[in-house]
């Protein structure tokens, strides 16, 4: 999947789709809710705490989007939204336990087999990475509304990551590395945007006015 590989509808073409699916169904009116294989949980299982979690990330990630669009970083937008995209794939591999006994929807939900969307992200981290400011002090969440919010995501997609660490049985190993790179991304997306857009990021300063640098 690449940067062209994506078409996001329009909400003209979004209007003309038969709406046959309601958005409530009442089955969860007693604390419980359905995983992919049909099994019933509590709302309040670990795999729902991951679900809500990625879901809260791709969401987030949806408003830097909107931060990002007619501005001179809004080259970002593709990968952002193939992202989300992969985000939607995490969730349906954390609904789907591979020791389900439905075997058929655990292969239908494996994800990243080759591992290549990891490696992809480690790719795109290296190309943003080449020509910011090096950083030898902490950066603080900062450079304009765009990377703050991305600084958001990245917090969120951490926690993300240790909801998926009780679950680390149930779910595809290249799941959890994906989200565990993917706040590395956040983070250099972060300082990349702001660099193209002339922020100046803000750095961690002691309260008695010291900066601190990192050991050289």
């Amino acid at each position: 999947m690449s940067e062209h590989d994506i078409q996001i509808k329009s909400p003209e073409e979004v209007k003309s789709y038969p709406a046959t699916i309601k958005v409530y169904t009442r089955t969860g009116d007693k604390g419980a809710s359905s995983l992919f294989t049909g099994e019933r949980r509590p709302k309040d299982d670990a795999v729902f705490e991951a679900l809500g979690s990625t879901d809260e990330l791709s969401s987030m990630i949806g408003l830097a989007i909107a931060h990002l669009e007619g501005t001179g970083a809004s080259t970002l937008i593709p990968r952002l939204e193939i992202i989300q995209c992969l985000l939607q794939d995490v969730g349906s591999n954390i609904a789907t336990p591979v020791g389900s006994k439905s075997q058929a929807k655990v292969k239908r939900t494996r994800f990243d087999a080759d591992g290549n969307h990891c490696t992809r992200l480690e790719e795109w981290i290296d190309e943003l990475s080449e020509g910011l400011p090096v950083h030898r002090s902490f950066i603080l969440p900062s450079g304009g509304p765009a990377a703050s919010t991305l600084h958001v995501a990245r917090t969120i997609c951490r926690r993300a990551e240790r909801s998926l660490v009780p679950l680390m049985e149930d779910i595809d190993k290249e799941a959890f590395m994906f989200v565990n790179r993917l706040s590395d991304f956040l983070f250099v997306a972060a300082r990349w945007v702001a660099m193209k857009q002339g922020i100046t990021e803000k750095i961690y300063v002691h309260h008695q006015g010291r900066v601190t640098e990192f050991d050289k």
